[in-house]
């Protein structure tokens, strides 16, 4: 991999290896964007199969956090770390505590969160030797779990799509066919029960199938026939790359609105389902509620004005259909560009700032 020239291609600032001999430490730290403030994404621990992947896949990751906080509103930049190793057996309190000290001596640059393969626990390691970092123990001053709000912030964003497909942002009586039903799906059965709706459910875990049953009187579907459900809406909360070749001709859903990443395959699935006239809610927006929320952080944590910011998820997925509308693009590409013309204004205000600044200097 020729990094300088994928770094140039896609405009990263900067990847930091991190190397720590005695707790066995190999961590990639990739910043893409700081325009609108420091880089925030999480420590996500893999047992990559080499040094290469683990690379492409922190600097893939560090753009999306700058697409995804960017999207957000949020005043803050995108950067993801990867640890390589096994989350299950190579961690150990040296690791976590090393790689704190090379987070504190980017002074700022960069804040982490957990991730995939990381835990509160590891934070609080990570806590020990910097302040650059969020999703600690709620004795530091932590927002805690941070799935009740992601389903909140999935919630209002569902709301906004049924009202650009059914012109009512009403729930009440819709059917939703929920893929996964993990701690985010859960909450945001949760809610849709007590508003009205009507629920179908798959998981490969059948206690929480069962769970959704007995409590919001869910029907439950294998987690292959997910798709191909009457429902007015599907929300896929568990795997990516779930909208492709295969599940597309059986959809029958008009709106798609879920908490899983990445959940197109690949862009020209986001265009066919356009065209299909699928209302679709871009993951990374609507699943924004999290970050949103560890970002509060920063500020001294506050439930109340993070839960307040998180409901503005509704009015950003508007926007987004909006310029779908107006343009005439997939709500995939209206996003992107919405993020993009964020970071550009602000990189505009700020060059001209320090273009001003430059000129008082010169002329004293």
């Amino acid at each position: 991999m020729e990094i300088f020239k994928y770094m140039e291609t896609y405009d990263y600032e900067q990847v930091v290896f991190c190397q720590d001999k005695t707790s066995g430490l190999k961590a990639i730290i990739a910043i893409h964007d700081t325009t609108l403030g420091p880089a925030l994404g999480g420590t996500r621990m893999w047992n990559y199969a080499s040094e290469e992947e683990a690379i492409e896949d922190a600097l893939r990751l560090a753009k999306g956090m700058t697409y995804k906080n960017a999207a957000a509103g949020l005043n803050l930049g995108g950067g993801k770390t990867v640890i390589i190793g096994d989350p299950l057996k190579d961690k150990n309190e040296e690791m976590f505590r090393a790689f704190g000290r090379f987070i504190q001596g980017l002074n700022g640059r960069y804040i982490t969160a957990e991730d995939v393969g990381t835990t509160v626990a590891d934070m609080d390691l990570i806590h020990e030797e910097t302040n650059y970092v969020t999703g600690i123990s709620e004795a530091f001053g932590s927002s805690g779990n941070p799935s009740p709000v992601t389903a909140y912030g999935v919630y209002v964003g569902m709301k906004a799509s049924a009202k650009e497909a059914f012109g009512s942002d009403s729930l009440e009586g819709k059917t939703v066919a929920v893929q996964g039903v993990g701690n985010v799906a859960y909450t945001l059965c949760e809610y849709l029960h007590k508003e009205g709706a009507k629920l179908i459910v798959a998981d490969i875990n059948q206690a929480s199938v069962d769970r959704a049953v007995t409590n919001f009187g869910a029907v439950q579907v294998s987690v292959d026939e997910i798709y191909s459900q009457d429902a007015d809406i599907f929300a896929p909360c568990a795997l990516g790359a779930i909208i492709n070749d295969n599940t597309i001709p059986q959809f029958k859903f008009k709106v798609i609105a879920g908490s899983s990443n990445n959940q197109l395959k690949d862009t020209k699935h986001g265009d066919l389902i356009h065209e299909m006239g699928i209302v679709y809610a871009p993951d990374y927006v609507i699943n924004s509620g999290g970050v949103i929320n560890v970002a509060d952080e920063l500020n001294g944590y506050n439930h109340d004005r993070a839960m307040k910011r998180v409901s503005g998820i509704y009015d950003t997925i508007e926007k987004i259909y909006a310029i779908s509308k107006r343009h005439g693009i997939p709500t995939y590409v209206a996003a992107d560009r919405l993020a993009e013309e964020r970071i550009a204004r602000v990189g505009k205000s700020r060059s001209q700032f320090l273009q001003n600044e430059k000129h008082i200097l010169s002329g004293r």
